[in-house]
């Protein structure tokens, strides 16, 4: 299962850091905010990192690929 996340999904954060969201921790580059500022429908895959969180912590996750929302004409 690939989850996707779009940038109103994480609150439309405007710097780059790491954030606590639901699903975990997410880290958001400069980069990144670049897509979503010229594409703001885009939407990114999470990607896991590397390791297993023992039972108190939460997963990490960074940002991959990106897929940008088609247009649709009708």
């Amino acid at each position: 299962m690939v989850n996707k996340v779009t940038w109103q999904q994480v609150g439309h954060v405007t710097q780059p850091g790491r954030y606590m969201f639901r699903f975990g921790w997410l880290a958001v580059t400069a980069d990144d905010l670049a897509v979503w500022e010229r594409y703001p429908d885009a939407s990114f895959t999470l990607v896991k990192t590397m390791g297993t969180p023992s039972p108190d912590e939460v997963e990490e996750f960074h940002l991959g690929a990106f897929e940008l929302q088609q247009l649709r004409h009708d």
